[in-house]
């Protein structure tokens, strides 16, 4: 293998190869963790949308087909998340990856017990923050990235963060999904890619197959970012459900979000108490405001309708740019072979 393909992201994770399958919610499951890491990626379990309960047990799945090191994604407000931290630390899981940070004293308990701390972030200004906190990786996310995102392109966050020298590995992640583009990002100074969308569009995601036919014929022009559905910014293949909710009134908005919001609640089996309660602790504690997380209440079960239910005309397909570009779906060992072998290629050809 080229030695610029052993970076301080395989040192630091312990991955044979310097590539992230990021968590997907209700994609992101054991299935398609175990199918990343046996390929030589490093895959996160997406236990920000599962109950404790759900989290153990696809552990414990995953722990049964492969020795391999992976980690878990968490959401700093989820119901039971502390619960799920001690789950981690448990089963000796490799990292903790999340958005929105969780609390410093959440971040020293999940150092203490030798998980590395692993955020995404959108802008530049999150960098320092993060690993000051204790980041030991950054993931940084630019606009063409699928799901929530922020508004600065790949290239540009990249060349930001990394001309910080904030002392961690940095991967890039929005718009990858060949050797090529971790070629481009190797020279370009960041240390790995991370990438959803490639490993949703796979033989190994639990992605229904109706849902996935949506994908394959997506163009890139028709991927947009859009406020509609949970108040922050978010990027998703248009279809007709989102060209209905970017038709939707802001009263319309918020009697659809109560409706799924309760939904969801009975989903999840938290109390009505529990509930505000959340959205209370996430409005006070980030940049959004409390209309905006009553409006988060949409996107779980809009979201389940295709990623789930396979009923892709009735929800939304979070997705990247890069969807545009991938017109198959093969399995996670030959995704990630073909992107070592093309990524050899490239950097011979430069002379790397």
């Amino acid at each position: 293998m080229h030695t610029a393909l052993k970076t301080s992201l395989t040192d630091t994770l312990g991955c044979d190869y310097p590539v992230i399958q990021t968590a997907m919610g209700w994609v992101s499951t054991s299935e398609l963790v175990t199918a990343s890491i046996k390929a030589g990626a490093f895959g996160f379990l997406a236990a920000a949308v599962m109950t404790p309960e759900e989290c153990e047990a696809e552990i414990k799945l995953i722990k049964s087909k492969t020795d391999k090191p992976f980690g878990v994604n968490i959401h700093a407000f989820q119901q039971g998340v502390d619960k799920i931290i001690d789950i981690c630390i448990d089963y000796n899981v490799a990292a903790l990856s999340y958005g929105r940070g969780p609390s410093p004293k959440i971040v020293e308990k999940v150092k203490a017990a030798g998980l590395k701390c692993v955020p995404t972030i959108g802008a530049s200004k999150h960098a320092s923050k993060a690993v000051k906190m204790g980041a030991d990786i950054l993931v940084c996310q630019g606009q063409e990235g699928g799901g929530h995102t922020g508004a600065t392109p790949t290239w540009l966050l990249l060349a930001q963060v990394i001309d910080q020298n904030l002392g961690v590995p940095v991967v890039a992640c929005g718009g990858f999904k060949d050797g090529r583009g971790l070629a481009a990002a190797l020279t370009f100074g960041a240390d790995g890619i991370a990438m959803g969308t490639r490993f949703m569009m796979s033989a190994d995601s639990p992605t229904p197959d109706a849902t996935k036919a949506e994908y394959l014929k997506s163009d890139v022009l028709k991927i947009p970012v859009s406020t509609k559905l949970d108040g922050l910014p978010q990027r998703m293949v248009l279809n007709g459900t989102l060209s209905d909710l970017e038709a939707s009134s802001k009263l319309g908005m918020l009697i659809r979000a109560m409706q799924n919001g309760m939904k969801y609640k009975s989903q999840t089996g938290m109390s009505m108490t529990q509930t505000i309660k959340t959205a209370w602790g996430m409005a006070s504690k980030t940049d959004m405001t409390l209309g905006q997380t009553m409006m988060a209440g949409n996107a779980p079960m809009i979201i389940q309708k295709a990623m789930v239910e396979g009923e892709p005309d009735e929800g939304v397909l979070p997705s990247g740019q890069i969807a545009g570009l991938i017109d198959d779906l093969p399995s996670c060992a030959d995704i990630v072979g073909t992107i070592v072998t093309d990524a050899e290629a490239s950097l011979k050809r430069i002379g790397a």
